[in-house]
């Protein structure tokens, strides 16, 4: 049964790419002031290794190497996504095609800051939400970072045709429990390509030691 899960989201977003531009999707931002704002404010080494889940075939990526961050993973479960952003910046960036929501092979405790936007709140079954969790506990080391922006409470129940799992700082406090300290938060508006807006919340955590 996981496996079939597995494969027909990676069809499933394979096709979004591979249907559309990436300035297309709802959630292409060409600036991404918010994620790079609360990654200055930890105050990681810019030779931190940052690992960027569900990239696709975002521009954070190309804001990250502007502000002098040299060790980033992107990681999609769509080839596809990663394609266009590594016709860009090939080997400026570590990529890597997995699923965020089974096991990884990447090395434990060896993140210092973990992205995610717009990735967390396509996870509605607990299977789902508990395996990224066990992800992001096994690979964020201790005092390290974890930077998650979902659609709010106030968003749209839906996503690129998807139900959504909404949060506010308060919920995501409790998912990700007391190993994790709420350092910052942000209540925006992102406006989609195509005019819409969907009320976000950004979040950063700190692991505790």
């Amino acid at each position: 049964m996981v496996g079939k899960r597995s494969d027909s989201t990676k069809e499933y977003w394979q096709s979004i790419y591979s249907s559309k531009s990436a300035q297309e999707v709802g959630w292409f931002q060409a600036q991404h002031e918010v994620s790079i704002e609360f990654i200055n404010n930890s105050e990681i080494a810019k030779d931190a290794r940052i690992l960027d889940v569900g990239s696709g075939a975002t521009t954070l990526l190309d804001d990250l190497l502007k502000e002098g961050y040299s060790n980033i993973m992107a990681m999609d479960i769509s080839a596809s996504a990663l394609a266009v952003s590594k016709q860009r910046l090939a080997d400026l960036i570590t990529w890597k095609v997995a699923d965020i929501t089974h096991p990884l092979d990447i090395e434990e405790n060896s993140i210092d800051l973990w992205h995610d936007r717009a990735v967390l709140h396509f996870f509605t079954s607990n299977m789902e939400k508990q395996g990224y969790l066990e992800n992001l506990k096994k690979v964020v080391k201790g005092g390290g970072f974890v930077l998650i922006e979902t659609f709010s409470p106030e968003g749209a129940p839906q996503c690129s045709g998807l139900d959504l799992q909404r949060y506010n700082e308060e919920m995501l406090e409790r998912f990700l429990g007391s190993d994790f300290e709420l350092i910052l938060f942000k209540r925006h508006i992102h406006s989609t390509p195509s005019g819409g807006e969907r009320p976000y919340v950004s979040t950063l955590f700190r692991r505790r030691e």
